[in-house]
């Protein structure tokens, strides 16, 4: 499908999860799961300034290793991190630039607009600046990210026009979830006619592995489908989507991933109808809907594993498991180098930027109850 005059297929590889190894992140099996990923006829690349040691693993696993009109490369601009003037926010330009060595940017977006997020952006006039480095060649398609709410995404796109694309997260749980409201953004989006680029299709691997009702209902209808199938495929067959991101942090998601899209022209009706029923059972879950971005994480100033607290809260949900809820609450967090819910300030500096709108604090305290 051509969007913006580029041939993008519909399955694109995400950078935030990469393979760790010894603390770092695995080029090896980064280079592994590229290759893979170019063979299979995939060309879309999205990274960003704030993922940490991802802009240089794309550079060793992408950029050194294939021809550059061969691949789109995306990364992002968080004016928003610990920039106080408005030089500090060009300079993320300049390191992406550096970091990937990739010459110039296919897609370039401001990175997570939504609330207080949107302020150093306007504050520090890089609308302007990326129309600039537009014309100069070094970005090719200039767009946002964002998440907040669908009115405070059509006063942005109203108030700028010349964006041509936007990132949204949408995924079939939460599709009409009320924290979230992708189908009312996609519509935004839509009405403004600007395509969409898709994050958090699987909601940070919470579909990959959902409820057992929900998943039944998905096994029901094809035995031989993954969980995170189903959900890559809602996405994609959005009209209008440039492409869907995935966070692959293995071959084996990326086969699954490549399985799904390769031959992917649509779902059908039945499959449509799976979903809701799919979505519907889901909803009846009470869940933490934390996607584990890990912005909180940068602005915590105790330093508490946050996402990996409510990812074992969310797994004793899930699955009444204490034992195994304990464990992984043991292994995001303290093996982690994190601080145990307990430890929480009740600062409120978390919440402030959380793109889920999470009551973090609250959630805290029952994970401190818990994992004690």
């Amino acid at each position: 499908m051509e969007y913006l005059g580029e041939e993008i297929r519909k399955l694109g590889f995400g950078l935030m999860r990469l393979p760790q190894k010894d603390g770092a992140i695995d080029i090896a099996q980064v280079c592994g799961m590229v290759d893979r990923f170019m063979d299979a006829g995939f060309t879309y690349f999205d990274t960003a300034w704030a993922y940490a040691g991802s802009e240089d693993a794309i550079r060793q696993a992408l950029v050194e290793r294939y021809p550059r009109e061969r691949f789109q490369l995306a990364t992002k601009n968080a004016a928003w991190i610990n920039c106080k003037t408005r030089e500090d926010a060009l300079a993320q330009f300049e390191t992406s630039l550096k970091q990937t060595g990739a010459g110039y940017f296919d897609f370039y977006l401001l990175h997570n607009l939504g609330e207080f997020r949107t302020k150093p952006f306007d504050d520090f006039d890089l609308w302007s600046f990326v129309q600039e480095k537009k014309k100069e060649g070094l970005i090719r398609h200039v767009g946002f990210s964002f998440h907040s709410t669908p009115e405070e995404l059509e006063e942005i796109l109203t108030r700028h026009p010349e964006m041509e694309f936007v990132q949204l997260q949408i995924n079939y749980a939460d599709w009409d979830y009320p924290a979230v409201q992708s189908r009312r953004c996609y519509e935004v989006a839509r009405k403004h006619k600007k395509p969409v680029i898709i994050m958090e299709p699987v909601k940070g691997g919470m579909l990959a592995n959902p409820p057992k009702p929900v998943l039944k209902i998905l096994k029901e209808a094809e035995p031989d489908r993954s969980a995170a199938s189903w959900a890559i495929r809602f996405a994609a067959d959005l009209e209008g989507v440039i492409t869907v991101l995935s966070g692959m942090s293995n071959l084996e998601q990326m086969e699954d991933n490549i399985a799904s899209m390769r031959e992917f022209t649509g779902l059908t009706e039945k499959e449509k109808q799976v979903l809701k029923t799919a979505r519907d059972e889901l909803g009846k879950i009470p869940l933490i809907p934390c996607t584990t971005c890990n912005y909180c994480a940068k602005v915590c100033p105790a330093g508490i594993g946050i996402s990996g607290s409510f990812t074992a809260l969310n797994y004793l949900t899930l699955y009444g498991d204490k034992a195994a809820a304990a464990h992984q609450e043991e292994w995001l967090v303290k093996s982690h180098g994190k601080k145990k819910a307990a430890e929480c300030l009740q600062c409120g500096a978390c919440e402030a930027v959380c793109p889920q709108h999470i009551s973090i604090r609250e959630e805290l305290k029952k994970a401190a109850r818990e994992f004690a």
